[in-house]
């Protein structure tokens, strides 16, 4: 390791994308050190225990687990010794308005039952759709996830113009893909709402983004046993091992700027900390505009370029009664997923019918809840925070409609049973996280806007800044928000030497 291999990092903010960026650096021999605002680390990876529930407020679904396993084995040490994981099937239990229900396995033998629910010349498309998913997805681990690309030109490499066209479905949207191969309506939806994973609209999206269900479903989807907030608790413990400094409640107020270099943060009680290098986890247009107070001119293109993705409205029941009807996951979709999409995306309005993810965690794991109990956590997609906001009775007015559609697709009498309810409005999670209008995943995935990609994660201003988290790429989720600070690691070994 050369001699300057040694300067001195900090970290803002201790979510995900933060905590690997911290572990990654420190294992190559920098001097790491973390603040966070909130009193855990995890950023929405959270937790509320109310009345013996366990709540877990932010990731519902884990995959692609073995990107965590690699911030362990650096340390010689086994991710499992940390959390433990339990495998999930089905995967998904889908249900729609003209009472059709059908699960989504990631065991092929499995779903052959499934698809055997419907008409056999709509379903003859659904294996070719898996290997489009899979050969985008495989491109992408060498084009994209390897080289830690953060623009069409770090993709390109090795590639003819017209091979990349053709290899990444680059004129097509996700829903485009999605419908070419692929007749009935019911997979169709299901397919095209994997985009949920980065809070995005599939007519909007590019059809690259055909990677993230052979992500799923070709790796498996996960629950972490005791709770998702275990992940942090793990985490957490490898952190303090490693010696790794996390000073909790201590907010950051500004990044110090000087000569277009970055040269450390002033934290909110006016203590000045120097560093050589500082590593943003808070979202980059709330970073930059809050935190350097950077140009107009380039905050007005990054605005444009990189709008938020959705928000939610988050509904956590605690009900005393049990739902066999529903798996771990569930998804209850709107009869016009369209339509449904247009006016969260494209008119930001709050949907009249509403595509519901709705999880069910005590399927799997009945610690979590009172003996007999239940956890229904509720999270439908809506737009972030506009100049003119929702209103208080707007969100509980939808709120109630995603009861009635509960009750009416099976949940039965669910308002009677609800004995804790606890909600989360965007201006909760804007408040709790800092996001950018409420964003829950970070920058809006758009063919037209930015192609699917999202802010660099090396600043294009200013020297040793770099961003970590949702809002850079690879993008939004927890595999990807705790790969982007494992590529900043080789970012930052690229400029300071390795």
């Amino acid at each position: 390791m050369s001699g300057k291999a040694k300067e001195k990092i900090v970290v803002v903010g201790a979510g995900l994308g933060g905590i690997s960026a911290a572990l990654s650096l420190k294992a190559e021999g920098f001097d790491v050190e973390v603040f966070e605002k909130n009193a855990h680390i995890g950023g929405k990876l959270n937790i509320r225990e109310i009345e013996g529930f366990k709540f877990d407020l932010g990731p519902s679904i884990l995959i692609l687990p073995h990107i965590f396993g690699w911030l362990f084995e650096k340390y010689g040490k086994r991710r499992e010794d940390y959390f433990q994981i339990t495998k999930l099937e089905p995967q998904w239990r889908n249900f729609f308005e003209d009472s059709a229900v059908i699960d989504l396995y990631g065991d092929m033998a499995d779903m052959e039952g499934e698809l055997a629910k419907l008409p056999e010349p709509e379903t003859r498309g659904f294996y070719e759709y898996i290997d489009y998913s899979r050969n985008l997805w495989n491109f992408a681990q060498k084009a994209y996830f390897g080289r830690g690309a953060d623009n069409m030109d770090d993709i390109k490499e090795g590639f003819g113009k017209v091979e990349l066209l053709r290899i990444t479905d680059y004129f097509k949207t996700l829903a485009e893909g999605v419908d070419k191969r692929i007749e009935n309506q019911h997979l169709r939806d299901i397919m095209a709402f994997f985009v949920k994973y980065v809070g995005s609209s599939p007519y909007n999206a590019p059809a690259i983004l055909n990677l993230i269900p052979y992500s799923q479903l070709g790796y498996g989807e996960w629950y972490v046993n005791g709770g998702m907030f275990n992940i942090s608790k793990g985490l957490s413990r490898l952190m303090e091992e490693q010696g790794i400094p996390v000073h909790l409640e201590t907010e950051v107020d500004e990044i110090v700027i000087d000569k277009d270099a970055a040269r450390g943060i002033v934290l909110k009680d006016g203590r000045e900390i120097s560093a050589d290098i500082v590593v943003s986890n808070m979202e980059v247009i709330p970073a930059y505009k809050e935190l350097i107070g950077a140009p107009d001119k380039f905050m007005a293109d990054y605005e444009k370029k990189f709008e938020p993705s959705c928000s939610g409205l988050v509904v956590h029941l605690g009900v005393d009664v049990e739902y066999p009807v529903l798996a771990h996951h569930n998804f209850f979709f709107a009869e016009n997923l369209r339509e449904h999409m247009a006016k969260v995306y494209d008119r930001y309005e709050l949907p009249d019918d509403p595509t519901i993810y709705v999880v069910c965690p005590t399927r799997t794991d009945k610690t979590i809840a009172p003996k007999g109990h239940e956890i229904i956590k509720l999270l439908p997609h809506i737009p972030h925070l506009q100049d003119k906001p929702f209103s208080r009775e707007q969100y509980d007015a939808l709120k109630e409609k995603l009861y009635i559609k509960l009750e009416r697709n099976g949940v039965e009498n669910l308002r009677e049973h609800i004995v804790v309810e606890d909600v989360l409005y965007p201006e909760d999670i804007q408040r709790m996280y800092y996001s950018n209008r409420g964003s829950i995943y970070g920058v809006v995935s758009d063919k037209r806007k930015n192609k699917g990609f999202r802010a660099p994660k090396r600043s294009e201003l200013y020297r040793g800044l770099y961003f970590v988290g949702g809002s850079v790429n690879p993008g939004a989720g927890m595999p990807m928000v705790s790969y982007s600070g494992q590529m900043v690691r080789d970012k930052i070994l690229e400029d300071y030497g390795n």
